[in-house]
């Protein structure tokens, strides 16, 4: 008996989790954060998209110093470059392709194609990444507070994101761009043809659509989190509403609102091409993808290189941001990799 007992002693019992025996000692002591961390970094694509991304942001933010040190030339016209015969367009193959103009030159202006393409990263970053963060924040707070308050309150935010579904964004925007657009010039400094105006009113709009879909995904994260055991804590210790909204549940939201932030930043980096094709948001000669794209489209058979170069460039930014939310959500949910 004691040499069965002994040898029952020395044999190891299978691991419960099915995991060889190193890797459970390379998963031990690491948080889900850092887990998170492993599973994005080993898919490929997500990584793909994420470099694709951070080379965008660089970009965006390099470009007012490269304008302010000469190095791109958004507005300056080069005439001479184009063929007033032919209606303007660049003179020579691929839309007037040289050293100086690595994507040539705009037609009927001159102007360069990569500086207006490279410095209308930086507008449109900004006015997608301003109307994301507006979006998240104020729909993030209104579902931290329907989720956990309920009752009356839960249902009149409720009826306030029905409501707020239920306009014709599109038809409202182009209806009150101009009123909109004014107001904006009034508050802020600037003119009607500024683009600090255009730009404000293009942010106010796309929060205003944006933030109910942020809400309904928050609240019902909060209707799980809220029933856990340090929730009831701080209810029982007396904590006050503000603390429990931002102390103890917005911290456990923070994975939900990073894959909320990826994804709607490419649908407003698409809203504001669309917007500037319906002449509505930022104009020219500040450049933005959306202003350059509606520009070429008069261009697509004649000058293709000018049409293609800002198409391409959004659709590789969509892309890749869609791409990095759906990585996200894949690295943060443990669920997935079972």
């Amino acid at each position: 008996m004691t040499v069965q007992a002994s040898n029952l002693e020395s044999e190891q019992l299978p691991d419960p989790s099915g995991a060889p025996e190193g890797d459970v000692s390379k998963l031990a002591g690491k948080s889900p954060t850092r887990l998170a961390l492993g599973r994005f970094r080993r898919d490929k694509l997500s990584m793909v998209a994420f470099v694709v991304v951070a080379l965008y942001i660089l970009a965006a933010l390099s470009a007012p110093f490269l304008v302010k040190f000469g190095v791109l030339d958004p507005t300056s016209f080069n005439q001479e470059l184009t063929d007033p015969s032919t209606g303007g367009l660049p003179i020579g193959k691929l839309g007037g392709i040289s050293w100086e103009h690595p994507l040539g030159v705009e037609p009927q202006t001159g102007r360069d194609v990569l500086s207006r393409v490279w410095y209308g990263l930086t507008f449109s970053l900004a006015i997608a990444l301003t109307a994301t963060i507006l979006a998240i924040v104020f729909g993030a707070v209104l579902g931290i507070i329907a989720g956990f308050s309920g009752g009356w309150v839960d249902a009149t935010i409720g009826r306030a994101i029905d409501l707020t579904l239920s306009f014709p964004s599109t038809l409202m925007l182009l209806a009150l761009s101009s009123i909109g657009i004014q107001l904006m010039a009034d508050i802020l400094p600037g003119t009607f043809s500024d683009p600090l105006p255009n730009g404000a009113y293009v942010v106010f709009v796309l929060a205003l659509f944006g933030w109910p879909g942020v809400a309904r995904i928050i609240r019902g994260q909060v209707l799980s989190v809220r029933e856990r055991e340090f929730v009831d804590a701080a209810v029982l210790l007396g904590a006050s509403r503000r603390r429990i909204y931002f102390k103890e549940i917005l911290p456990n939201l923070w994975a939900p609102i990073l894959v909320v932030f990826t994804l709607t930043m490419p649908a407003y980096i698409s809203a504001e091409a669309a917007l500037s094709y319906l002449n509505v948001g930022i104009k020219p000669p500040t450049p933005t993808l959306g202003n350059v794209l509606r520009s070429s489209i008069n261009y697509s058979s004649a000058d293709f290189i000018f049409f293609f170069t800002p198409a391409f460039l959004i659709m590789i930014i969509v892309v890749s941001f869609n791409l990095l939310g759906d990585g996200l959500r894949d690295a943060l949910d443990p669920k997935t990799h079972r």
